[in-house]
This record gives C-alpha cells, sequence and structure tokens, in this order.
C-alpha cells in the first residue's frame, strides 16, 4: 500500500485460504483493492502455498529484476516463532523464472517449464523423483550419493517408494521431519540407510531444504513444499535452488550440519514407529541446534555474521556433516 501511495505498480496474490487466517486475508485483500492494488486468487482450484516477491526495476534504463523466495510466510507473527530460510537475489534467470510464474498466477499466459525454479503441481514431484533416481544410480556405480531432505511432514507413496529404492542401492539418506512421517527407517532389506529424526524446540522448526550429493557436486534446493500429495499435487509450491557456493556452504555447514549434529532436542524414528531420545554417551558434548542457530545471528548482533569473503567470521560455528547415515540408539 506505500508502494502504491508512492506510485509504483502492485500486484498482489493473495491466498484466501491460509489456514486459521481466512478472515485476516480477506480484510486485507478488501484493503489493498481499495488502495489501487490489483489483487489476484490465483489459480481456480489450487491453494498458493509459495512464498515469492518480485521487485522490477528501471535502472540507468535498463529493466531490473529482484527476487525475494523463502520457506515460509510473510507474516510478522509466525516470523517470530518460526524458522525459516529466504533468498534475496537479482540473477536474470530467477527473475525471468519469477515474472513467468506470476504471469501465470494472473491469468496471463500457461505454465511453461521454468529455468531455475521448480513449480508444483507442474514439475517439483516429478524433479524430485528425478533426483532422487540419479542418486540411486550414482551409488549403484560406486560414485558418492547421499540425500539429507528436512521438512514438515514426509506423506507421498512414490517419493517413499523411491527413498527405499535408494536406500537399498546404497544412498545414505537422513531425513529431518519434525511432523508426520509414513517412512519406516531401519528395516533390515528396506530402509537400512535411511535416519529419521524430528526435533521439536523453542522455535517451530518450519524450513524445508533438500540436499543431493550429485557425485561430489553438491546440489541444494529450498521449497516452500513439503513430501505430500497437497503440496505436490494441489497446491502451487516453488522448489529454489541455491547456486551461490558460499551461501549453499553455510547452508550445509551451520544448518543441516548443526541439525544432524543435535544430540539434545532431537527425537529418533525407529523401525516400529516409535520415537526415541539419544542418550549421550558418557563425554560426550551436548548440541542443541537450535542454540546454535541463535548465536550465528547474535553473536556480532547480526543475522548474517559473515566476513567479505563470504565466510563465517566464526570458524568453530563451521560444522562438518556427520558420518552418513548415523543412527542413534
Amino acid at each position: 500500500m506505500n508502494a502504491v501511495n508512492n506510485g509504483k505498480q502492485v500486484t498482489a496474490v493473495v491466498e484466501l485460504r491460509a489456514r486459521f487466517d481466512e478472515a485476516n486475508n480477506i480484510q486485507w485483500a478488501r484493503q489493498l483493492e481499495e488502495a489501487g492494488i490489483h489483487v489476484v486468487y490465483g489459480l481456480v482450484g489450487y491453494k498458493i502455498h509459495a512464498k515469492i516477491a518480485l521487485v522490477v526495476r528501471a535502472e540507468a534504463g535498463l529493466i531490473r529484476r529482484y527476487v525475494h523466495l523463502a520457506t515460509g510466510n510473510y507474516n510478522p507473527s509466525t516470523a517470530r516463532l518460526y524458522t525459516d530460510i529466504g533468498l534475496l537475489t537479482c540473477r536474470p534467470d530467477f527473475g525471468e523464472d519469477a515474472t513467468n510464474l506470476f504471469n501465470l498466477l494472473t491469468g496471463v499466459c500457461q505454465f511453461q517449464r521454468l529455468k531455475k525454479l521448480i513449480a508444483a503441481p507442474f514439475d517439483l514431484h516429478e524433479r524430485l523423483l528425478e533426483r532422487i533416481d540419479r542418486e540411486t544410480q550414482n551409488a549403484r556405480q560406486g560414485i558418492p550419493a547421499r540425500i539429507i531432505a528436512k521438512m514438515n511432514s514426509l506423506v507421498e507413496r512414490q517419493v517413499i517408494g523411491a527413498l527405499y529404492h535408494a536406500s537399498q542401492a546404497g544412498v545414505k539418506i537422513d531425513l529431518i521431519v519434525r511432523g508426520i512421517c509414513c517412512l519406516r527407517p531401519g528395516i533390515k532389506g528396506v530402509s537400512d540407510n535411511i535416519t529419521v529424526r524430528s526435533i521439536v524446540d523453542r522455535y517451530l522448526e518450519h524450513s524445508r531444504i533438500f540436499y543431493f550429493e550429485n557425485g561430489c557436486r553438491p546440489e541444494v534446493l529450498l521449497s516452500s513444499a513439503d513430501w505430500m500429495p497437497r503440496n505436490l499435487f494441489r497446491r502451487i509450491e516453488v522448489a529454489f535452488p541455491i547456486e551461490d557456493g558460499n551461501l549453499r556452504e553455510r547452508l550445509i555447514s551451520e544448518i543441516l550440519a548443526a541439525t544432524l549434529a543435535d544430540n539434545t532436542k532431537a527425537r529418533f524414528l525407529q523401525p516400529d514407529g516409535e520415537y526415541r531420545t539419544p542418550r549421550l554417551e558418557k563425554g560426550e558434548k551436548p548440541r542443541r541446534s537450535q542454540s546454535e542457530f541463535i548465536s550465528l545471528a547474535t553473536l556480532d548482533h547480526s543475522i548474517c555474521p559473515v566476513s567479505p569473503n563470504g565466510r563465517s567470521k566464526y570458524p568453530a560455528m563451521k560444522l562438518a556433516l556427520p558420518p552418513p547415515g548415523a543412527r542413534r540408539k
């Protein structure tokens, strides 16, 4: 609304069916329209769950696009309670994809395969299966293969089946699933190479991070989507790659490694469906991932404590990933 008052053109895609927030969103949509904003309600039959913002500017006679992509809502209340991750970029390929996606949501065009972004319900499911299969084939050929996936819930049958096949091929798989998980880890001959842990702590774990070893060329995706039928087939969702090497390394060493090393708040799913809290070995140091995240954010009174070369200012916080498939009794 402030942007419109400052002479900018604004389009807002508003999800009216947001759980527990329907009334607020309807009220906001009315206020936005009254302010002169072009309000769009998305595609019929599909809930919009993607979190994306696009700013298009004329700079020095050229058009430049800035894109923000996130794993969580643009909501000032939940932002104080959830752990989420966002990417701000002006890379042209991302800007072009964001433009095409908004053109789709506003009814300007039909879906076209995107260059960098992956969108549900169009091709996210297919491309996740492709990546799991790639790790499976690499493992069979003796090429390093590993999958680490962090999400709220894991339910979709084909994805679970693909993870079982990957495990049987020798892919080491670590799943961080806070809520519902329909996959059973540690079953002999089926899921020996899979661990599943859930972390419930001060903040609600909400970010979705997907790591694929990709033959020693790690690929990391962030997403708004859990691996559930509703996210993959009945919602507009976005997954996006982290291509900058420094940012990718921070996600691996500061977020994923700390999460996998948590031995305080993590609970491990057993083959019988029960969750168990690990017992610390004698002399083992307690690790609490969210405490480490808080330290990263507050040591320098900065959200991003990095030096000009993009590396962490605090080497002690740089963590190596635990051994593949590490599972605690």
